[in-house]
């Protein structure tokens, strides 16, 4: 029946009964037991001294908080903002009263980008120094893997970059044109184009060398009229124009090297080492990385340390791709960080098999180590018994499905954050929201 007025909402929100809702109920829980954690938040939000100026802003918990729900729940800033504002359980658990304006998408992102790698690090150490005080995590026993987490590039191509390095040079110089007046030089991202599609399509070598010739030829003409315009922005006073002649600036070093590359393998067929190429002109931190000597990915190289638990208690960005055998024992002497002493049993994979690394792990302490291929080595020289070093050999294997997890619930598959800082908070970001769910979970059984 229709009525003439509605009855005036409460502004509590409603009390719903659902697994997710304990969850997150759980994880405010370990949040409010370690006060200590917004406290890092806030040095990284105050960093630039504007603390005490300006309007009041999102406190350091609800920023935190904020990142931890993104990336449990792998939304974009936009859908953020919106769960925020349209969400009574997630307003609750963010801190938000009902009364409270809902944060903005450019305000989230800018808040929750602001925490750094290592305080994403710091982070999780007290997490994992909880979960040991609750008993649910000891670090006596531990598992080391590496996988791959690709960067936001295309696969890249030569012809793909040069035609990448025109149409953003020539953007660049058409927006100095026509904002400050700069000389105006013609466009060649349509030759450019047309040429990148003629190497993808040329059926023999000579027609695809033909075209990588034209698109380096417009290639170089392009970065020419870059460095004019560049001069001219430079000697202006405006500071639009100086920003914009810091981008030029930034990219032309990139494309030259695109250019440098592209000669060397295809007009005098050498073979150019991975660490003197590069990969995309947006994200120029990229690592290519073969695994396998079959899957190719375009990323970084992540090295994870689990425990029993599935927590995972430590992880490193690697730079470039190295060799798993040179990182066994980083891994062990950063556990000794964490917990005052090095685990009592540690599963490797085989990549980190070498009598070195076995020597150095039971100098510094560690009684078992099982690698998963024994690579020569033999098995008592591991550990205690065969026994011990099949159910080691089993317990590593479990640190797949964990990897597993954070690629699939986390979002760590592929990286959307821009830049070599961004890729590491966003790493740390997600490796912590997953941490706190699976401690909430241990706490619910």
């Amino acid at each position: 029946m229709r009525q003439l007025l509605q009855e005036q909402p409460s502004l509590n929100g409603p009390v719903v009964d659902h697994p997710h809702v304990r969850e997150l109920e759980m994880i405010d829980g370990i949040l409010r037991a370690n006060p200590d954690i917004p406290a890092l938040v806030l040095q990284d939000l105050t960093r630039n001294g504007s603390a005490g100026k300006g309007r009041e802003g999102m406190t350091a918990d609800q920023v935190l908080r904020a990142a931890i729900l993104k990336q449990r729940r792998m939304w974009s800033y936009d859908e953020l903002s919106f769960h925020l504002a349209d969400s009574w359980t997630f307003r609750n658990f963010c801190g938000l009263s009902p009364l409270e304006t809902s944060p903005g998408r450019s305000t989230l992102q800018r808040n929750i980008k602001s925490i750094t790698e290592g305080t994403w690090q710091a982070i999780n150490r007290k997490i994992a120094h909880y979960a040991r005080d609750l008993g649910v995590e000891d670090g006596k026993k531990i598992r080391i893997d590496a996988t791959p987490v690709e960067t936001n590039v295309h696969p890249p191509s030569d012809s793909s970059l040069l035609w990448d390095s025109v149409r953003v040079l020539a953007r660049l110089t058409t927006r100095a044109h026509e904002q400050f007046g700069t000389k105006r030089f013609p466009s060649r991202r349509r030759r450019a184009k047309r040429r990148a599609v003629d190497v993808l399509n040329a059926k023999n070598k000579r027609k695809r060398t033909k075209a990588y010739r034209d698109l380096l030829n417009v290639t170089t003409e392009t970065v020419g009229y870059a460095r004019q315009t560049l001069a001219e922005l430079e000697a202006c006073g405006d500071i639009m124009a100086r920003l914009l002649a810091a981008e030029i600036d930034h990219y032309i070093p990139l494309v030259e090297c695109v250019v440098d590359q592209t000669k060397r393998r295809m007009l005098h067929g050498e073979a150019v080492p991975a660490e003197d190429k590069i990969f995309s002109i947006f994200e120029d931190h990229t690592d290519i990385i073969i695994k396998d000597n079959r899957d190719i990915y375009y990323g970084h190289k992540l090295t994870v340390t689990g425990g029993r638990s599935g927590l995972i208690l430590d992880w490193v960005v690697e730079d470039g791709n190295p060799a798993d055998s040179t990182r066994a024992v980083g891994m062990l002497e950063r556990q000794k960080e964490i917990y005052g002493r090095v685990p009592r049993q540690a599963a490797l994979d085989g990549g980190y098999a070498s009598k070195p690394n076995l020597q150095k792990a039971k100098e510094m302490g560690v009684q078992d180590v099982s690698f998963s291929k024994k690579r020569g080595l033999d098995v008592l020289d591991m550990v205690k018994s065969h026994w011990v070093y099949r159910r080691l050999r089993n317990f590593r294997a479990g640190i797949e499905s964990w990897i597993s997890f954070l690629k699939r619930c986390f979002g760590l598959e592929r990286v959307n954050w821009r830049g070599n800082e961004g890729f590491a908070r966003y790493v740390g970001a997600s490796i912590v929201a997953a941490n706190l769910l699976t401690l909430a979970r241990h706490l619910m059984t």
